[in-house]
């Protein structure tokens, strides 16, 4: 019979977590975003003025973003990777996961890598794939983020904040290609490590692990050596990132006012690299707290950047959950039995996404 002093333990930091975690969203919301509504009720007025053709662009370039990041998903898990459809529905419900809970993108990634796995996708592609996506979809932002400053700044001068969010930027490309290197180069002593740690973690045996880290060091090689591949892969995580910024860019010019693309991604870019930090799901408030000043910053009046970034948000954020919702029930009431892989050797350099 189990001993109830473990359980116990275990119950406080899940609930020390919560509290955190919902101290954190009260606090963001309360002094970064409240603050900013207040002028946005005496403009309600500006809805009526927006143009609807604009509008309907701008969620056809968030459904855009969708798909760039389902083929950026079919590329890494190539040549194992599901059908398109199924693929979409677990990035989907993947979404709504991360939209929902605190550092939401480990669920999120739990999630995917679970239901993969039953669609048949090898451990180490799925593993090292799901892995890939994440940071290699954040490091390509870090790196418009950087081009785009380097234009901006000559420009519009310098902000103290865009040094933050470039240094973080950096210690994640280091951690990133720090990671892949040790795997490929220093992969006896990243075996070794592992191993160490592996013997002390309860039902784990260090053999196995040993024998997935090597499979992912063979797929990091492939992906590398495959050129073509790995340019897909960065080519669907820039689309994702610039269509999504391009629906924000549009509800603002539907509102009236044009802001310049250069303005437009300092904004976006800044926003979406401080929302990194897991402190709400996926950056709920402080994307709203970081673009609605930043926007006002580059000239667009107070109303219309909060009335667009309440629209755009609406689009990024919420109407996933309850879309991703569905498709992870989808997922569950019906799977398929098997997928057939692209090919399972002699591997095509272009992937069929």
């Amino acid at each position: 019979m189990p001993e109830p002093a473990p359980t116990s333990r275990l119950a406080l930091p899940r609930e020390l977590r919560l509290i955190l975690s919902l101290g954190s969203i009260i606090f963001v919301l309360g002094y970064l975003v409240l603050p900013q509504f207040g002028p946005a009720r005496n403009s309600v007025h500006l809805l009526a003025t927006v143009n609807p053709v604009l509008v309907a662009i701008a969620v056809l370039l968030e459904i855009g973003a969708i798909i760039a990041y389902m083929g950026l998903t079919r590329t890494v898990l190539y040549p194992y990777a599901p059908s398109r459809l199924i693929t979409l529905r677990v990035n989907l419900a993947g979404l709504a996961i991360s939209h929902v809970v605190p550092g939401g993108t480990a669920p999120a990634g739990a999630l995917s890598y679970r239901i993969f796995n039953e669609l048949g996708v090898p451990k180490e592609t799925n593993a090292f794939g799901l892995a890939a996506q994440g940071a290699g979809s954040a490091v390509v932002l870090n790196v418009i983020f950087w081009l785009i400053l380097v234009i901006s700044i000559p420009l519009n001068g310098f902000d103290p904040l865009y040094g933050f969010a470039a240094l973080a930027g950096v210690f994640l490309m280091m951690a990133f290609f720090g990671t892949i290197l040790l795997i490929t180069r220093g992969q006896r002593h990243a075996d070794a490590w592992i191993r160490a740690i592996a013997r002390h973690v309860p039902s784990v045996k260090p053999d196995v692990v040993s024998a997935l880290l090597r499979k992912v060091a063979d797929r990091i090689t492939l992906l590398i050596n495959n050129r073509r591949t790995l340019w897909w892969a960065f080519t669907w995580a820039a689309l994702n990132w610039l269509l999504d910024a391009a629906c924000l860019w549009v509800f603002i010019w539907s509102f009236g006012t044009v802001i310049s693309p250069i303005d437009l991604l300092v904004a976006y870019g800044l926003a979406n690299v401080l929302a990194a930090i897991p402190i709400t799901p996926a950056g709920l408030g402080i994307v709203e707290g970081v673009l609605i000043p930043a926007l006002v910053g580059f000239g667009v009046p107070h109303s219309q950047a909060i009335l667009a970034v309440l629209a755009y948000r609406l689009v990024n954020f919420w109407i996933p959950i309850p879309i991703g919702g569905a498709c992870y029930a989808s997922l569950q009431w019906r799977r398929p039995s098997e997928i057939t892989p692209a090919k399972a050797s002699g591997i095509d350099p272009v992937p069929d996404v």
